[in-house]
């Protein structure tokens, strides 16, 4: 395992126990003292994406447009995906920037729409078997500012961009991009993947995933800004597996619900011994600092307050707002760092803060002695 691997599941061990430090809670009336406990907050814990989500939920709502809006994926070989878990962050920066290209210079082609277009990119490397499956989730308004920047150019209703073009050109400009990496020498290859270290074994990789077809789709449009919102609650902050996924951990063995897309989308139960279910668990663990959500074109970080205002104008609309209640982080997944509202025992009296505990640094919690590790 990497050092990042075992930070996180340290602090995964970690979340919401005394380890973590955290506030004992007291009853004014009765005396209940209860203790709570801090959570981890690290982005691959499912427990703690609840309040992180609904908070950048509460700033993308102001970013959504009164139109159509679709979702396209992009994803890349399994013989290139190999590479990436070696490569993280060339490859995935790679994935990251080719379908943002792709979807921008196929969107300003006069042939298609003509315009220019924004997008929200979100990476995910899993499947629902927890297998290694990179692809990046795009959600894409349904047009764009026309290139003088005038006017609002509109898609047709209920289509974006054709599929089969995104597909070519998506693979056209990651594999050039992969190209380049390998002649800077920003890729490595170790274990079974050293042959594709040769000049020779690393060009008949990029002929045969050439040859092959990438698969981009491109799903019908979202019923309107409630539906987006939805959508992107679902699959912004979210990690490999959730909680409620789990079914149970009995004689070593993990047993856990997944969709079957290959046999219907068919909802079936698998069931791993515990360390190959960390195994493909570690998988999904992002180097330090990567950046799994990002902004392109009219929604670029850098000027897109100024745009949003641009396009806003030219659609008529005014400052466009839309509640997140409907969409509030399930119960079982938000902070609980907070105090308790009303005593649980005699349910009268509020509790109150009567005594922290420190929480540790992210070195001291890599001391502590959460589990065997002896093998």
């Amino acid at each position: 395992m990497t050092f990042e691997q075992k930070r996180v599941l340290q602090l995964l061990a970690a979340c919401r126990t005394a380890a973590l430090g955290g506030h004992i809670e007291t009853c004014d009336q009765c005396g209940h003292r209860q203790p709570a406990y801090n959570s981890c907050r690290d982005r691959h814990c499912p427990k703690c994406q609840g309040a992180a989500r609904a908070a950048w939920l509460d700033k993308r709502r102001d970013d959504l447009l009164p139109v159509d809006y679709f979702h396209v994926v992009f994803t890349i070989p399994a013989e290139l995906a190999q590479i990436a878990l070696q490569n993280k962050s060339v490859v995935y920066g790679i994935l990251f920037a080719t379908a943002a290209e792709t979807l921008q210079e196929i969107a300003a082609d006069p042939k298609h729409l003509g315009a220019q277009v924004g997008c929200l990119c979100v990476l995910h490397t899993w499947g629902q078997n927890l297998m290694h499956h990179p692809h990046v989730h795009c959600v894409v308004p349904g047009g764009g500012l026309s290139p003088d920047g005038t006017s609002w150019i509109s898609c047709r209703p209920g289509f974006f961009l054709p599929v089969r073009v995104l597909s070519r050109v998506f693979r056209g400009k990651f594999l050039q991009r992969l190209r380049q990496a390998y002649a800077a020498g920003e890729l490595q290859f170790h274990g079974s993947l050293q042959a594709l270290g040769t000049a020779t074994g690393f060009a008949r990789l990029l002929h045969e995933s050439y040859k092959k077809e990438w698969v981009v789709y491109a799903k019908p449009p979202f019923g309107g800004s409630e539906q987006v919102l939805k959508y992107l609650a679902r699959y912004t902050y979210r990690v490999a597996i959730s909680n409620d996924r789990l079914l149970s951990l009995e004689q070593g063995q993990v047993t856990f619900r997944w969709k079957d897309y290959a046999d219907g989308s068919r909802s079936k139960v698998m069931t791993l011994s515990a360390d190959e279910f960390l195994r493909r668990f570690l998988l999904h663990v992002l180097p330090r600092g990567f950046v799994r959500i990002r902004h392109y074109g009219f929604l670029a970080n850098c000027h897109r307050q100024e745009k949003l205002a641009l396009c806003r104008k030219l659609l008529g609309q005014a400052a466009f707002k839309s509640a997140l209640a409907a969409i509030a982080a399930p119960e079982s997944e938000s902070s609980t760092e907070s105090p308790a509202s009303t005593c649980p025992m005699c349910g009268h009296s509020p509790m109150t803060v009567s005594e922290y505990r420190e929480r540790p640094t992210v070195y001291d919690v890599m001391q502590l002695k959460l589990w065997d590790d002896s093998t």
